[in-house]
């Protein structure tokens, strides 16, 4: 990259505090500046088509299209581009997820400042970044010899199979996170097949054993 040129970060998150504070300290940097915001995983998709940024900071989980579809979009029609996934969770199933989809760092929510623009220009100088907080599930998760079966599923699988687990219905999982009940039930069908899963009472029951409720 060019070094008179600032990084032009595109910054997705659906809680608007949180992309005004992280905007704030990016516009405050010399060598960098928010090119453009957005709140769901369709909406930076378009964004990043328009504006172009050499950035894309996205939490994982996002109404609609998550941030990991959302990763494979952007990827497929701008490969220059460099994905920062920011989210909250620290398990590696989200981490491979977002990796696999082309991500080039992973940040967790509770970062500092020093660490947010640590991770930017790491990425932005063609490197790799993951913050310290999820290293150590990574390197476990890659050591392991026997697979985990919780990491047959997808980031969005994941979060239906632990609202199925919670009690919700599948409207009320559609609801919260903004899909159509039929794909809430296919997401439900796809779970299911895959961890040799018949019925509720099976999901709550792997959920409990796999620590994903409690």
């Amino acid at each position: 990259m060019n070094p008179q040129r600032k990084i032009r970060v595109l910054l997705a998150d659906d809680h608007a505090i949180l992309r005004k504070g992280i905007g704030m300290v990016i516009n405050a940097q010399p060598d960098m500046e928010l090119a453009a915001e957005a709140a769901s995983g369709d909406e930076v998709v378009r964004e990043a088509l328009r504006v172009r940024p050499d950035i894309v900071i996205m939490d994982v989980s996002m109404p609609g299209c998550n941030g990991i579809e959302a990763a494979r979009r952007i990827l497929t029609e701008l490969p220059s581009t460099r994905i920062l996934g920011l989210s909250m969770y620290k398990d590696s199933v989200y981490v491979r997820e977002l990796l696999r989809a082309g991500a080039s760092g992973y940040l967790v929510k509770d970062c500092d400042d020093a660490e947010l623009l640590l991770a930017i220009r790491a990425v932005a100088r063609g490197e790799a970044y993951l913050s310290p907080a999820v290293t150590s599930a990574v390197l476990t998760d890659y050591r392991r010899s026997v697979a985990n079966p919780v990491d047959l599923l997808t980031a969005r699988e994941r979060e239906v199979l632990v609202m199925i687990a919670e009690g919700k219905t599948n409207k009320e999982i559609a609801t919260a996170l903004n899909l159509s009940i039929y794909t809430v039930e296919s997401y439900r069908g796809s779970l299911m097949e895959k961890l040799n899963l018949h019925n509720t009472g099976d999901i709550v029951r792997f959920a409990l054993r796999n620590g994903l409720i409690t």
